[in-house]
């Protein structure tokens, strides 16, 4: 078994089919795909694929370290991941065939007028094991 990460994207991605931003989509389309998120969960919780998975909020900062006690804290200048990223899924699956055919199975989440989003989905490999330096 392999682990992957599903990243669902506000935007950076290629457009998707039916791209509408979820924000001009009515309450019955909000709770439809939300509701398609949670069976696609629970589908795969009964294949034991499942790992984890959110929905992200929007609000977020850059924090790094700056000394004992200074953690700078910005809201830019560059682009965030707040505003790319909307929620991600980690599946642990057979194969990265696997993989991508869940993914494309995710993007077919129902958006504006319960036509399916086909968005595109970011699919990325856990690492196996970590690097090592070789002396």
């Amino acid at each position: 078994m392999a682990k992957y990460l599903l990243l669902k994207h506000y935007r950076g991605a290629p457009e998707a089919t039916n791209d509408v931003p979820m924000d001009k989509w009515t309450p019955d389309e909000i709770s439809a795909h939300i509701k398609y998120m949670q069976d696609f969960a629970t589908k795969l919780e009964g294949t034991g694929e499942f790992v984890d998975g959110q929905a992200l909020a929007p609000e977020g900062a850059w924090v790094r370290y700056d000394g004992e006690g200074r953690p700078p804290v910005t809201d830019g200048p560059f682009a965030e991941t707040k505003d790319l990223i909307a929620g991600w899924m980690i599946i642990d699956v057979d194969s990265q065939e696997r993989a991508y055919a869940l993914a494309g199975e995710l993007s077919a989440a129902p958006g504006a007028g319960g036509r399916p989003i086909h968005e595109w989905l970011e699919v990325r490999p856990f690492l196996a094991h970590p690097p090592t330096v070789e002396e």
